[in-house]
């Protein structure tokens, strides 16, 4: 499952010197390509409502995913109720940002899902997706071997 939270959906024409000039939905293509060479099943959501992403944790939790890809947006650093989600799913979480969160404003340095994930990929622009599926994959092959 790659959950993409707020303001994502207008990736392409949101600051693109910060995030790239690509869609979301070529984005989600370009996943679901490397998915598919893969093996592996992809489903996709991006919702700019905090309950919408919980749900998914949630449901994804119950056995509708292995593992999850997070990119949680502003609520990376704000919202416990989903960090709390990602706990309660009892999945492998791997942390998504397109730009390094690290080299930007402070109130960005800190977030709240990253003590609570198998890990961080953030930085990269589209290739921190591509990069964070393969680790996704390697991370459910070391749960089943």
């Amino acid at each position: 499952l790659v959950l993409h939270g707020p303001n994502l959906n207008l990736l392409g024409s949101r600051e693109p010197d910060v995030y790239g000039s690509f869609s979301l939905e070529e984005l989600d293509q370009r996943l679901a390509d490397r998915a598919s060479t893969r093996g592996i099943e992809l489903r996709c959501l991006q919702s700019n409502h905090e309950g919408a992403l919980i749900d998914a944790l949630h449901e994804a939790g119950a056995g509708a995913a292995d593992v999850v890809l997070l990119n949680a947006g502003g609520l990376t650093h704000t919202s416990v109720s989903l960090r709390d989600a990602v706990v309660a799913s009892g999945l492998p979480v791997i942390e998504v940002h397109l730009s390094n969160v690290a080299a930007r404003e402070s109130f960005r340095h800190v977030s709240l899902i990253a003590p609570v994930v198998v890990g961080q990929v953030t930085g990269f622009g589209l290739e921190s997706y591509l990069l964070a599926l393969d680790g996704a994959i390697a991370t459910v092959q070391a749960r089943r071997s």
